[in-house]
């Protein structure tokens, strides 16, 4: 069905993980390190990549800052640690997910079936030529066809998520948005387990958004809100 390469040093995990994704019809390779993931993703195609963060040679991080100058392909980041600098280091060099250790492997698979499910459906949407919204009276500029965003001058190097995070909150600017609502919508499932992965990008998008951040609106009990008045 899909060809998912999985990168842990353990092979016990590798082994649990390509079970329950050949279960799945996927066809699973491995590599025991990120050089060896690296070496493998530019010499044949693959729709995912399932990858820890603690390896030797090359780390996890290092691997997706690499694989990122070339692919786009989906990641989900595997990791024993849960500190939320992690989390933010990992989203802001574009993994598409982050799953602690000890996993569900049920769990880990309804992420991975739904990330491929949304990767194949929205590959180059299609956007309106040169949609460019203005606001702040020219202190935020967002291209909506380029994916380029600039605060006050400067071009904002963000994250595949940031960018649809925030074009999605833009489109719908001063609407309640339920956290439900955004998970749905921006990550294009059912979110399973740790929903702070929403809360993790707010607060990087708020950090790209400078003094502007104010502009996104926490409420409380319910979601967020892009609050801007023309």
């Amino acid at each position: 069905m899909y060809n998912i390469l999985v990168t842990d040093d353990e092979e016990m995990i590798r082994k649990l993980i390509r079970k329950y994704a050949e279960f799945e019809g996927h066809s699973v390779s491995e590599a025991c390190n990120g050089m060896d993931a690296l070496i493998q993703i530019k010499n044949k195609h693959f729709d995912l990549v399932i990858m820890d963060i603690m390896m030797p040679e090359l780390d996890g991080f290092s691997a997706c800052r690499e694989i990122r100058k070339f692919s786009d392909i989906p990641i989900i980041m595997l990791s024993a640690r849960g500190e939320e600098y992690d989390k933010i280091n990992g989203f802001e060099i574009g993994i598409d997910d982050y799953v602690i250790k000890p996993f569900s492997p049920k769990e880990l698979m309804l992420r991975v079936n739904a990330i491929l499910k949304r990767s194949k459906t929205t590959e180059k949407p299609e956007e309106p030529k040169n949609e460019v919204v203005t606001m702040a009276g020219g202190g935020i500029v967002v291209d909506f066809t380029a994916r380029i965003v600039y605060i006050d001058g400067e071009r904002k190097d963000m994250s595949p998520k940031e960018y649809d995070l925030f074009f999605y909150m833009i489109r719908n600017k001063n609407i309640a948005l339920t956290r439900d609502k955004l998970l749905s919508d921006v990550w294009g499932y059912d979110f399973f387990g740790d929903d702070r992965t929403l809360d993790t990008h707010i607060k990087i998008l708020r950090k790209s958004l400078g003094k502007y951040a104010d502009l996104i609106v926490t409420i409380r009990g319910v979601g967020y809100r892009f609050e801007y008045k023309e």
